[in-house]
């Protein structure tokens, strides 16, 4: 049987299951600082900027926490630059990332005045030099260069390889550089890759760097300088067991092939930052054997929590209490009306209908990819601050869910 949950932080999962339902999520504040001085301490006093990547968890609570620890951000939309915005982030650190921005995203970010955009793509480039004049602004870029890289993880979050939507060809990007470089309202700041999330592994880091710093030089050479190496994110958590990368050992690595280049780093963590500090609770429904096959439907469901289904990702599920149930190997599912829809296959759990599961590591890419489908309202989010709890988002109420729906009234003829 697995490993019992009966506390976050100090406050046990009873308490919190009883003042706010179910299914809940619940971050660790504690987690989540030790997780972002953890990037601090490993870059020291190097000159670098780690910004959060938004979407890994975009609470407002949770930017406000990074923030208030000095993180910046990196964006993907519009929207989670306001977030950052509402939290309190600051403009000046944040990094504006994504394939598919438009002429909206790209004038409001130079309103705001961001720290870079990450251009990934060449027409981009003339889109942002278009509205950078029309505001009579010079727009600060890098251009976010695809290293050709296999991180070996699953296909659905490998960034890297050519057959991928990130990024420009790395054997363009001298010329689009050099293109950018002519134009009259850009500003040519660094460059950047990213090869995949829920990286393990060192070695293709080192390749990305080998291959990055090589184009650097080659940049270099034909005049154009640059003033920030931007890794990207992507360092893995610990799901079910993954020997985890080392993160001095990451910026050594990094620092060490760098050698006397006067770059800063910076890095985008968004996963390593968060994902352990999270716990989705959900009570069990009923249990139920199906011809020798035993399932334990529980209130939380794919809708909830995507990641088992979209990415066949193992999630650690645990008691959150002692049981005299006899012990069996249970497949985790939901209620949705999708045979894909369940939390955890074959666990070896002592249940029966009532119990509380904590599902473990779901601070990332948790409640943020979370849908109303099967019109199921979404969670509620709490903060655990050793004995404090803080609501920092209310459950859904059903009635909210179509509240800007309407209804045609449709006549006799």
């Amino acid at each position: 049987m697995s490993s019992i949950t009966s506390h976050i932080e100090n406050v046990s999962v009873s308490d919190l299951v009883n003042r706010y339902g179910t299914p809940l999520y619940v971050y660790s504040k504690n987690n989540i600082e030790k997780a972002f001085k953890q990037y601090k301490q490993a870059f020291g006093d190097k000159k670098h900027l780690i910004c959060y990547a938004v979407k890994a968890n975009s609470n407002l609570s949770v930017i406000a926490l990074l923030a208030k620890l000095g993180a910046g951000f990196d964006i993907v939309s519009r929207g989670e630059l306001l977030r950052v915005l509402k939290a309190g982030g600051d403009a000046q650190k944040v990094i504006f990332s994504g394939v598919g921005k438009t002429r909206e995203d790209l004038r409001f970010a130079l309103e705001t005045g961001i720290h870079c955009f990450n251009v990934e793509s060449e027409a981009e480039i003339y889109m942002l030099n278009e509205e950078a004049e029309k505001l009579g602004k010079k727009a600060p870029v890098s251009f976010r260069v695809n290293p050709d890289v296999d991180a070996k993880t699953h296909p659905y979050i490998s960034t890297g390889l050519r057959e991928n939507k990130f990024g420009i060809p790395y054997d363009e990007a001298v010329r689009i550089y050099k293109a950018a470089n002519a134009l009259s309202h850009i500003e040519i700041k660094g460059i950047d890759c990213h090869i995949g999330s829920q990286l393990t592994d060192l070695a293709p880091y080192c390749d990305a760097v080998d291959r990055m710093l090589k184009l650097i030089d080659e940049l270099s050479a034909n005049g154009i300088q640059l003033s920030h190496f931007d890794m990207g994110g992507g360092v893995g958590i610990d799901y079910e067991g993954e020997e985890l990368i080392n993160l001095q050992d990451l910026v050594n690595m990094i620092y060490e092939k760098l050698g006397d280049r006067p770059l800063s780093i910076a890095m985008e963590p968004g996963r390593s930052i968060v994902g352990d500090s999270g716990y989705l609770l959900t009570e069990v429904i009923l249990t139920k054997e199906n011809e020798g096959k035993h399932f334990a439907v529980v209130d939380a469901a794919m809708n909830d929590l995507i990641r088992p289904a979209l990415y066949e990702s193992w999630m650690r599920i645990e008691q959150t209490k002692e049981s005299s149930a006899t012990v069996e190997s249970y497949d985790i599912v939901g209620p949705i009306c999708e045979t894909g829809d369940f939390l955890g296959k074959e666990r070896e759990l002592a249940l029966e209908a009532g119990d509380i599961l904590a599902i473990k590591q779901a601070g990332a890419y948790g409640f943020v990819m979370s849908s109303n489908y099967n019109t199921r309202g979404r969670a509620a989010e709490v903060l655990v601050d050793n004995d404090q709890v803080y609501l920092i988002r209310e459950r859904e109420r059903l009635e909210d869910l179509f509240a800007n729906e309407k209804v045609v009234s449709f006549d006799e003829k």
